[in-house]
């Protein structure tokens, strides 16, 4: 699956990268119709402790799933968005098998 990885108003770091590719790649096990994934990490405007944003959004062969979570970390946030949409996924893949 070819990830797009976007981070606006600050750099993302290389171990940053890492984990998140970790991450979207595993979704892939769950259904072997994912084609394309965008990822955007953003900072929030204001100085809370949740001001860090991730949202991914995949493209599949019949569909599309999305995600956006806030939280004190990029890495937490990107936790929580990847749960639910293999959430999605799941549910997403026993509507197409009929279970």
């Amino acid at each position: 699956m070819n990830i797009n990885i976007q981070s606006v108003h600050f750099d993302a770091d290389k171990k940053l990268l890492e984990f998140i590719n970790k991450k979207v790649n595993k979704l892939g096990q769950f259904y072997n119709g994912l084609i394309n994934s965008d990822v955007i990490l953003r900072l929030d405007k204001n100085q809370e402790k949740e001001n860090k944003i991730t949202e991914i959004k995949i493209k599949g062969r019949r569909g599309e799933f999305f995600a956006k979570k806030q939280c004190n970390t990029f890495e937490e946030a990107t936790d929580l968005a990847c749960e639910a949409l293999k959430t999605q996924i799941k549910k997403f893949k026993e509507k197409l098998t009929g279970q």
